[in-house]
């Protein structure tokens, strides 16, 4: 899917979840703040089928102004897949993507959109003091951690999916097909000329993140698969290290039952090694099924998303 018919300046791609009293001020303060820019600008509003009324909040700002296009997915999908629905649909030469939830400011926008004029393809917001909860903030860490360890790709913690990308990239990141979806790794991944901008972090508008721990390690798990064979790799560093021992551990044996030490020969070894490689056998292939798992999901084909309703979209891609 690319983006076709470039007849806007600026699309701005907001995922909407559980956002009921957050949507008009986040449509407000963006005109306001678009509307410094150019008037040439759309916003399209992604509801990824919350349990409350965001989507009724999208549908009335949509009738007060046709630049505003709703898309409401059949089912939750997942932050991700809800900003790949918004891109899927937006026509602007420059893309901004954001989250719902005003942590991203809007009023922001301008800067990330001036340094992009200076000759950047993409522009991320660096939040310079993030004003998030301390278990948030563990939570994020931990995860860019375990991310980055098994990954092996450099993480930024302060930077997430707030930035002004050109269409070019966008029509690059929309290319990559998989059902494991993380925006940001697709956007470097695809390369082109990158820089970061600080930007101030505020605090939510309203209610509190939808992103558990629980999640954070399922969206590293599902990149990491993605996107490196480490976790394939270290096991068979640890199935060689495990065998160099058990050799040692054999040796050592040996010498024990020559000195006689060893009353009941093989007690020892036979409970260790039944432990010790059953458990090492089960997790090499928990790690392989886990990939066997993703090439099935991915061998379905299936598509990404699927929409619901449409408002103010008049053209088809």
């Amino acid at each position: 899917m690319t983006i076709h018919n470039n007849k806007v300046h600026l699309s701005v791609v907001s995922p909407v979840y559980r956002a009921e009293l957050i949507v008009d001020e986040l449509v407000k303060r963006l005109q306001a703040t678009l509307g410094t820019i150019t008037e040439s600008y759309e916003i399209i509003l992604v509801e990824d089928c919350g349990p409350d009324n965001s989507w009724d909040k999208i549908a009335e700002n949509c009738q007060k102004d046709t630049r505003i296009k709703g898309v409401k997915l059949s089912r939750n999908f997942g932050q991700h897949h809800a900003i790949t629905a918004g891109l899927d649909h937006c026509r602007g030469e420059w893309i901004i993507v954001m989250d719902c939830d005003l942590q991203d400011q809007p009023e922001e926008i301008p800067k990330l959109y001036q340094k992009a004029l200076e000759g950047y393809d993409v522009v991320f917001a660096e939040r310079a003091n993030r004003q998030d909860g301390f278990f948030k903030k563990l939570n994020s860490k931990l995860f860019r951690i375990f991310f980055q360890w098994l990954s092996g790709i450099q993480v930024n913690n302060s930077i997430a999916n707030f930035g002004v990308y050109h269409s070019k990239v966008i029509n690059a990141v929309l290319r990559f097909k998989e059902p494991m979806r993380d925006f940001g790794p697709m956007v470097k991944w695809v390369g082109f000329k990158t820089t970061t901008v600080d930007v101030k972090h505020a605090s939510r508008y309203e209610g509190k993140s939808s992103y558990t721990f629980s999640k954070l390690v399922n969206l590293a798990l599902n990149t990491i698969l993605a996107y490196s064979d480490k976790p394939l790799r270290l096991t068979v560093k640890l199935g060689m290290g495990i065998s160099f021992f058990a050799f040692l551990f054999a040796l050592y044996n040996l010498e024990q039952y020559l000195s006689g030490k060893i009353q009941q020969p093989g007690f020892t070894t036979i409970i260790t090694s039944i432990w010790l490689l059953g458990g090492l056998i089960i997790f090499l292939i928990g790690i392989v099924g886990l990939y066997i798992s993703k090439i099935f999901e991915a061998t379905k084909n299936r598509p990404l998303y699927v929409i619901d309703k449409q408002i103010n979209h008049h053209h088809e891609n």
